[in-house]
Protein backbone atom coordinates (compact mmCIF):
# COMPACT_ATOMS: atom_id res chain seq x y z
CA UNK A 1 0.00 0.00 0.00
CA UNK A 2 1.42 3.35 -0.98
CA UNK A 3 1.69 6.10 1.58
CA UNK A 4 1.75 9.83 1.13
CA UNK A 5 4.49 11.96 2.64
CA UNK A 6 2.31 12.60 5.68
CA UNK A 7 2.05 8.88 6.56
CA UNK A 8 -1.52 8.40 5.34
CA UNK A 9 -2.31 5.65 2.88
CA UNK A 10 -3.95 6.50 -0.43
CA UNK A 11 -7.00 4.41 0.49
CA UNK A 12 -7.56 6.34 3.74
CA UNK A 13 -7.36 9.60 1.81
CA UNK A 14 -9.88 8.39 -0.77
CA UNK A 15 -12.15 7.12 2.04
CA UNK A 16 -11.98 10.53 3.69
CA UNK A 17 -12.75 12.26 0.41
CA UNK A 18 -15.74 9.97 -0.16
CA UNK A 19 -17.05 10.74 3.36
CA UNK A 20 -16.63 14.45 2.76
CA UNK A 21 -18.51 14.18 -0.54
CA UNK A 22 -21.40 12.33 1.18
CA UNK A 23 -21.43 14.91 3.97
CA UNK A 24 -21.63 17.80 1.48
CA UNK A 25 -24.36 16.02 -0.50
CA UNK A 26 -26.31 15.53 2.75
CA UNK A 27 -26.00 19.22 3.63
CA UNK A 28 -27.17 20.19 0.15
CA UNK A 29 -30.15 17.81 0.41
CA UNK A 30 -31.16 19.23 3.80
CA UNK A 31 -31.01 22.79 2.43
CA UNK A 32 -33.17 21.81 -0.54
CA UNK A 33 -35.67 20.18 1.84
CA UNK A 34 -35.74 23.33 4.00
CA UNK A 35 -36.79 25.39 0.98
CA UNK A 36 -39.56 22.93 0.14
CA UNK A 37 -40.80 22.79 3.74
CA UNK A 38 -40.90 26.59 3.98
CA UNK A 39 -42.92 26.69 0.75
CA UNK A 40 -45.35 24.16 2.28
CA UNK A 41 -45.91 26.40 5.32
CA UNK A 42 -43.58 24.77 7.83
CA UNK A 43 -41.50 26.80 10.27
CA UNK A 44 -38.04 25.33 10.85
CA UNK A 45 -37.14 24.91 14.50
CA UNK A 46 -33.80 23.11 14.27
CA UNK A 47 -31.39 21.63 11.78
CA UNK A 48 -29.06 18.80 12.79
CA UNK A 49 -30.35 18.89 16.36
CA UNK A 50 -28.03 16.94 18.64
CA UNK A 51 -29.31 14.91 21.58
CA UNK A 52 -27.69 12.27 23.80
CA UNK A 53 -29.41 9.66 21.59
CA UNK A 54 -28.25 11.01 18.25
CA UNK A 55 -28.91 13.68 15.70
CA UNK A 56 -32.23 14.72 14.16
CA UNK A 57 -31.83 16.11 10.64
CA UNK A 58 -34.68 18.64 10.77
CA UNK A 59 -37.37 19.69 13.20
CA UNK A 60 -40.25 21.74 11.81
CA UNK A 61 -43.64 22.99 12.97
CA UNK A 62 -46.78 23.54 10.95
CA UNK A 63 -49.83 24.60 12.92
CA UNK A 64 -50.12 22.32 15.94
CA UNK A 65 -47.92 19.59 14.46
CA UNK A 66 -44.22 19.16 15.14
CA UNK A 67 -42.32 16.99 12.67
CA UNK A 68 -39.05 15.22 13.29
CA UNK A 69 -37.62 14.70 9.83
CA UNK A 70 -35.01 12.32 8.46
CA UNK A 71 -33.59 13.35 5.07
CA UNK A 72 -32.13 10.75 2.72
CA UNK A 73 -30.39 11.70 -0.54
CA UNK A 74 -30.05 8.67 -2.80
CA UNK A 75 -29.92 7.86 -6.50
CA UNK A 76 -33.23 5.95 -6.53
CA UNK A 77 -36.39 5.59 -4.46
CA UNK A 78 -35.54 1.95 -3.74
CA UNK A 79 -32.11 2.93 -2.40
CA UNK A 80 -33.65 5.69 -0.29
CA UNK A 81 -36.25 3.37 1.22
CA UNK A 82 -33.64 0.69 1.91
CA UNK A 83 -31.40 3.19 3.70
CA UNK A 84 -33.76 3.59 6.68
CA UNK A 85 -33.25 0.78 9.16
CA UNK A 86 -35.42 -0.14 12.14
CA UNK A 87 -32.50 0.67 14.43
CA UNK A 88 -32.31 4.16 12.91
CA UNK A 89 -36.08 4.65 13.31
CA UNK A 90 -35.84 3.80 17.01
CA UNK A 91 -32.82 6.08 17.50
CA UNK A 92 -34.66 9.03 15.93
CA UNK A 93 -37.71 8.44 18.11
CA UNK A 94 -35.55 8.31 21.26
CA UNK A 95 -33.72 11.46 20.17
CA UNK A 96 -37.05 13.23 19.53
CA UNK A 97 -38.34 12.26 22.98
CA UNK A 98 -35.16 13.58 24.54
CA UNK A 99 -35.39 16.85 22.57
CA UNK A 100 -39.07 17.31 23.52
CA UNK A 101 -38.33 16.80 27.23
CA UNK A 102 -36.51 20.16 27.23
CA UNK A 103 -39.18 21.99 25.18
CA UNK A 104 -42.47 22.25 27.14
CA UNK A 105 -43.92 24.66 24.56
CA UNK A 106 -44.30 21.71 22.15
CA UNK A 107 -45.82 19.16 24.55
CA UNK A 108 -49.36 19.78 23.28
CA UNK A 109 -48.40 19.43 19.60
CA UNK A 110 -49.21 16.44 17.45
CA UNK A 111 -45.94 14.59 16.74
CA UNK A 112 -44.95 13.10 13.41
CA UNK A 113 -41.80 11.30 12.33
CA UNK A 114 -41.33 12.11 8.67
CA UNK A 115 -39.06 10.90 5.91
CA UNK A 116 -38.02 13.07 3.00
CA UNK A 117 -36.23 11.44 0.09
CA UNK A 118 -34.13 13.60 -2.20
CA UNK A 119 -33.60 12.02 -5.61
CA UNK A 120 -31.76 13.42 -8.63
CA UNK A 121 -33.81 15.76 -10.82
CA UNK A 122 -36.97 15.39 -8.74
CA UNK A 123 -38.65 17.40 -6.03
CA UNK A 124 -38.09 15.96 -2.55
CA UNK A 125 -40.61 13.23 -1.68
CA UNK A 126 -42.17 13.91 1.74
CA UNK A 127 -43.71 10.98 3.64
CA UNK A 128 -45.56 12.19 6.75
CA UNK A 129 -45.16 9.65 9.60
CA UNK A 130 -42.93 7.54 7.36
CA UNK A 131 -40.76 6.51 10.27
Amino acid sequence: MKTKGNGQSESSISDRQARQKRYRRGLWAERAVCVVLLAKGYRLIAQRARTPFGEIDLIAVRGQRISFIEVKARRSMAAAEASVSNKQRQRIKRAATSWLNDKPQFHEHEITFDLIFVLPWRLPHHIVNGL
